[in-house]
């Protein structure tokens, strides 16, 4: 009795094609259909690994960790110069979930950057932002702005420490006038000093002191004039009432939050 045998059945030939189209390890140049292009590697058709994306729209390059199609990882992120037609990087750091996470470098200009901590494509944590007119924050962000604990050192060297909300000056603070030679100490709200103290700080060495130093409280008015021993006028004291403007202290509530 013959033996039939049936014939094996033929795969259709675009499944042939497709699993030759999932990509998977190194791959040279794919594109996509608006003109983007990655070259790197792959697993389970999406970017995994090391490599490298070009954004045809903003000519926007991106070079790091990829993981199942999301920046994470270490990677940097650079943009087109449309004057010099050079690359000029903007961001190098660490990504988690396509956002920058972890600590991290953004430029802002040629004379404007931040290092420090990032969380969620903001400024979070403990970072310190250098500003274009040479002024110098320190101190914890949230939300891309100075929140709790920091220093602003100005370009003329006087400087703020104390506590921020919001990105300005609010709660206990000290206010350094090296300049002139003074320390404000007291509270803050939204950049401006409302009630503390103003003492003589370092005025011998004040490259622009003021013309008499703080009197003691209490002391009569003729004696306002009258040069006081160094050790007297490190201790005296002018107490500021709320509300009121405190003298020498403009930089202190315009400098930059």
């Amino acid at each position: 009795m013959p033996i039939s045998k049936c014939r094996p059945k033929s795969e259709p030939l675009w499944k042939a094609w497709d699993q030759k189209a999932q990509k998977n390890g190194p791959r040279h140049q794919v594109f996509a259909v608006n003109g983007d292009h990655y070259v790197g590697k792959w697993k389970d058709n999406m970017k995994h690994g090391k490599g490298t994306q070009v954004w045809r729209k903003n000519g926007a390059i991106y070079e790091g960790d990829w993981k199942f199609g999301k920046r994470d990882g270490y990677g940097t992120l650079s943009l087109s110069d449309q004057e010099t037609g050079k690359y000029r990087r903007v961001y190098s750091g660490w990504w988690k979930g396509d956002k920058k996470c972890g600590y991290g470098i953004q430029f802002f200009g040629p004379k404007e950057y931040y290092e420090g901590d990032w969380c969620g494509n903001q400024r979070s944590g403990w970072g310190r932002m250098y500003y274009s007119n040479g002024d110098i924050y320190e101190g914890q962000w949230r939300n891309n702005k100075p929140e709790g604990e920091g220093m602003l050192r100005l370009k003329n060297g006087n400087r703020y420490e104390g506590n921020w909300q919001r990105g300005m000056k609010n709660g206990l603070g000290r206010f350094f006038h090296l300049d002139h030679g003074q320390l404000f100490e007291g509270l803050w709200v939204d950049n401006i000093a409302k009630c503390g103290t103003m003492i003589d700080w370092g005025r011998d060495e004040a490259p622009k002191p003021t013309q008499f130093s703080i009197p003691e409280v209490g002391s009569s008015p003729g004696s306002r004039g009258r040069t006081q021993p160094r050790e007297r006028q490190n201790s005296t004291r002018s107490h500021t009432q709320p509300g009121r403007a405190q003298p020498g202290n403009r930089q202190g509530q315009n400098s930059r939050s």
